[in-house]
């Protein structure tokens, strides 16, 4: 029987959420600092990338398989926000664009969530309980 790598790649996805919402609130905490650099973490698919759970391709129109692992989530330096660029204390931080990354980040969680509770339901019903 093939393994289900759903559960772990949730469970992955929900470490790597975690980490970047406290990246993202360290951002806003430290809106005021002076000479704070604004950051953020590496994007979920170079976790995906370097992973070495294989994911199974059970049709040929499907994606071709990736595997997953967050040993290197790396927290760096973003890229200038051109609307707000540095300001006069030396600080990156655009407020409103980490307000919509926490959102965003919300988001993705719930729906996380959401697909791990439905495959568990289905997985219940399959077994009759």
């Amino acid at each position: 029987m093939q393994q289900i790598q759903l559960f772990e790649l949730a469970s992955r996805q929900a470490e790597w959420l975690s980490i970047r919402q406290q990246v993202v609130s360290t951002n806003i905490a430290n809106a005021n600092t002076p000479q704070y650099r604004a950051q953020d973490v590496t994007p979920f698919q170079s976790v995906l990338d370097a992973s070495n759970i294989p994911m199974a391709r059970t049709n040929s129109a499907h994606f071709a398989s990736v595997g997953l692992g967050s040993d290197n989530v790396d927290v760096r330096d973003e890229d200038l926000n051109n609307e707000i660029g540095n300001q006069e204390s030396g600080n990156t931080v655009a407020v409103a664009s980490e307000l919509s990354k926490s959102g965003e980040i919300k988001r993705q969680y719930e729906l996380n969530t959401q697909l791990v509770k439905a495959f568990h339901n289905m997985m219940l019903t399959a077994v009759g309980k």
